[in-house]
């Protein structure tokens, strides 16, 4: 569920109409409801009622420092990827304690950050990462608390872009070397091992991968208590998938989620904590575009609208279907019509939808694309010198620009030319 209604006619979100928001900031732009947010955190948090848990938000999927503060006004933690990501949530009023750091690359300084503004814990991902990090922690004096990422090589049968959990993956160390590797770091001075980390890709939209994932989890805590250590926390990554197709998609709901959880892991007496991204932020945010031009091409119909793949390139870079829907409600009896769907840059590839039916929409008229909150402007580029599109929050009859234009004379300052030239 979501609050992108159409109301007399005109798709509002929440109770402000996309006409209003557009009229004040030009398109396109990215729209999040608060309203959504809060909802898809609720829901998420009650399905793991009875369970000593912490939610800890992926944030590559949506960082805008507003957003990372309505989810921890809630009582999120943060997952983090790098140091910018840290600052961010440090930014946003986030704890060093809630605040959890993954990724494959790490650096020193990254890990110095965190050790000295406050970690909850590192989810290590290498035997060299993790003397790297005993390394500078002994230089800072301090104690560095760690989960270590297994690869449980359980294929999450989602894109391969976004799996996470096979043998084939760069993330993780492989499970059957985890005894080993949790050895050498019980060994270490810095290094406090509080639990184990999994994950094993996004957008799922089957039980079955993590049920599998899980259970090997549980397995493996066993062996390592029997090895004296104590495992307390269970990191169990995210990745549950939304529905991108409202017409024919139905990804598990978090309640039933939950249920792996507990028939998975939930006798271990362990804490859990889960990263989803997607699911609390994909569908509270639309990126709405004006048409620029209708043309007909050799048997095919195209649709040229103001934003492009640099705005939104999840269907250039996945394949990806993102819904899109006119700003100003069709007729029941509208007949819809082919198009391509594409954007203005110089890139074949710059097209958001092939043979999309759509009911037509006039030069000058608005599309909304929808479930556009995660992986769209954080994954935004200046490609063309095009400036990265403002990010507005709705919360009931208000608006405000969270993420404003830049101008294209600042882009342009930003270069510089060498004294020479």
């Amino acid at each position: 569920m979501d609050h992108f209604i159409y109301r007399n006619g005109i798709l509002h979100a929440e109770d402000v109409a996309i006409t209003e928001i557009a009229a004040a900031v030009g398109t396109p732009f990215y729209v999040y409801s608060q309203a959504t947010l809060t909802r898809h955190f609720r829901v998420f948090d009650e399905a793991l009622n009875g369970m000593n848990h912490l939610i800890c938000y992926a944030m590559k999927a949506n960082s805008n420092i507003a957003i990372l503060k309505i989810l921890g006004d809630l009582g999120a933690g943060m997952d983090v990827v790098s140091g910018g990501e840290y600052l961010r949530a440090k930014a946003a009023g986030i704890s060093g304690d809630k605040i959890v750091f993954s990724g494959v690359g790490k650096t020193r300084e990254e890990m110095a950050l965190a050790i000295k503004n406050g970690i909850r814990q590192f989810n290590v991902e290498s035997e060299a990462e993790l003397k790297v990090l005993n390394e500078v922690a002994l230089s800072l004096g301090a104690i560095a608390p760690i989960t270590l990422r297994v690869n449980p090589d359980v294929d999450a049968k989602t894109h391969a872009k976004i799996a996470t959990g096979k043998s084939e993956n760069k993330f993780g160390i492989p499970i059957s070397k985890a005894q080993e590797v949790y050895s050498i770091a019980a060994s270490m001075e810095a290094i406090d091992v509080v639990g184990i980390d999994v994950h094993i890709g996004s957008q799922l939209t089957d039980l079955e991968p993590f049920r599998l994932a899980y259970k090997k989890v549980a397995e493996l805590t066993k062996v390592l208590r029997q090895d004296g250590h104590n495992i307390r926390r269970l990191d169990l990554g995210g990745g549950l998938g939304i529905p991108y197709e409202s017409s024919n998609q139905s990804p598990p709901l978090p309640e039933d989620y939950a249920k792996v959880i507990h028939e998975t892991v939930g006798d271990l007496d362990c804490e859990i904590e889960i990263e989803p991204g997607r699911l609390l932020t994909g569908n509270a945010g639309l990126m709405v575009s004006s048409v620029i031009y209708n043309k007909s091409g050799e048997g095919r119909d195209f649709m040229i609208v103001d934003a492009a793949m640099n705005d939104l390139i999840r269907p250039a870079l996945y394949e990806a279907y993102h819904e899109i829907i006119p700003v100003i409600e069709s007729t029941e009896n509208s007949e819809t019509q082919d198009y391509d769907i594409v954007g203005p840059v110089c890139e074949t590839g710059d097209t958001f939808a092939n043979k999309r039916a759509l009911t037509p929409v006039a030069d000058g008229e608005m599309v909304a694309f929808r479930s556009a909150g995660a992986y769209g402007a954080v994954m935004a580029s200046e490609y063309n010198t095009r400036p990265l599109i403002p990010e507005i929050l709705v919360h009931g009859d208000q608006f405000s620009i969270i993420r404003d234009r830049p101008s294209i004379e600042a882009i342009i300052k930003r270069d510089i030319i060498p004294d020479w030239l």
